[in-house]
């Protein structure tokens, strides 16, 4: 279970990313083609082409984070950005369908994992 404050935002890159991207692809990325500061403490979500793989890049004052996830059967729901948008917002206080849970078939699975908003 991942618990963040309400104040955080979670930006999912609108395209397929390379998985062999570390910490400065994944922030150079935000920054370039996001427009997003690496640094603000948000939540960066990239996933790969088959939608089989997730990757999310956090600031936590000390330095970079990046949580992977790779589901065993399945995909990650896919989330449409709006035509010519490079990333999508997502409101943390909803629960978040496309991280917490992949689709087989057309139906839905079982949570693999939560993202809770915590007040500050």
């Amino acid at each position: 279970m991942l618990t963040l404050p309400s104040s955080v935002k979670i930006f999912i890159h609108a395209q397929p990313t390379d998985m062999r991207c570390g910490f400065n692809k994944l922030s150079m990325l935000t920054e370039t083609i996001m427009g997003k500061d690496p640094l603000s403490g948000h939540l960066f979500v990239f996933f790969n082409k088959r939608g089989d793989k997730c990757k999310i890049l956090f600031w936590d004052r000390t330095g970079f984070i990046i949580w992977y996830k790779r589901l065993e059967e399945g995909t990650f729901e896919k989330l449409q950005a709006s035509p010519g948008s490079q990333s999508l917002e997502i409101d943390v206080a909803n629960r978040i369908s496309a991280l917490s849970s992949c689709s087989r078939s057309g139906r839905t699975n079982p949570v693999l994992f939560s993202i809770r908003s915590k007040p500050i």
